[in-house]
């Protein structure tokens, strides 16, 4: 049985704070370690970040995108891969489009204005931590909008080397299908009459068959088959 079925008490969230502000970085991760996260690292430069982040393995990076040394979507194109556990959010004070689509397309998870409250801040780590795609309200169209621009595009014509498309189960379609959508995976769960575990589970399974890195990847994917209309 898991934790979620018996009750068992699971690990705090291991969250590391970057932000070149001392004030600014000191005041998030004391606001994250009272709401029962566990603060691993901090960090005021991208160089550092990346050093610190791989030394403290964190669940989830809140990152600045304005940092000395090494910009935050460098941070980020270094610490997330195929490999990586790792989730990104964002918190910066840029509502700027530009910003908000470089740093997704480097592969973060969410992005939040320095301006969201603190209980959207630890809401925002949370769902980050399970991989749940965050942002400022306003946001989350603007990257959805522009994945449906690229997805437009003409795709390349394929080669005679290229690898046949890995078979997806039908549960894992149906579940990319509500990805495609927007749902939350818990929104997902409740619609499938799953849990939120499972999932979870489908996720990662398809975006292993089909060598993706990240939900914002899988998303683009989906969108390029048409499954969110249906």
């Amino acid at each position: 049985m898991t934790a979620e079925t018996t009750g068992t008490p699971q690990a705090p969230i291991k969250v590391m704070v970057v932000d070149d502000h001392p004030m600014w970085r000191d005041a998030v991760a004391r606001d994250l370690t009272e709401s029962g996260f566990d603060v691993v690292a901090t960090a005021g430069d991208g160089e550092q970040a990346v050093r610190r982040a791989r030394a403290a393995a964190p669940d989830v990076l809140v990152l600045d995108l304005n940092l000395p040394r090494m910009p935050g979507v460098q941070v980020c194109k270094e610490l997330v891969g195929a490999d990586s556990a790792l989730r990104v959010l964002v918190l910066s004070a840029s509502g700027e489009h530009a910003d908000v689509l470089e740093a997704v397309k480097s592969g973060a998870t969410g992005y939040l204005l320095k301006s969201a409250s603190t209980q959207e801040l630890i809401d925002a780590v949370r769902r980050t931590a399970v991989g749940d795609p965050v942002f400022t309200p306003g946001l989350a169209g603007l990257v959805l909008g522009e994945y449906r621009r690229l997805a437009s595009e003409p795709a390349p014509a394929p080669g005679n080397d290229e690898p046949r498309t890995p078979r997806l189960t039908d549960r894992e379609t149906e579940v990319l299908r509500l990805v495609a959508k927007g749902l939350s995976y818990k929104q997902i769960a409740e619609r499938l009459v799953i849990s939120h575990r499972t999932v979870q589970n489908h996720v990662q399974n398809t975006l292993g068959k089909l060598q993706l890195h990240n939900r914002v990847e899988l998303v683009r994917y989906a969108i390029e088959r048409g499954l969110d209309g249906e």
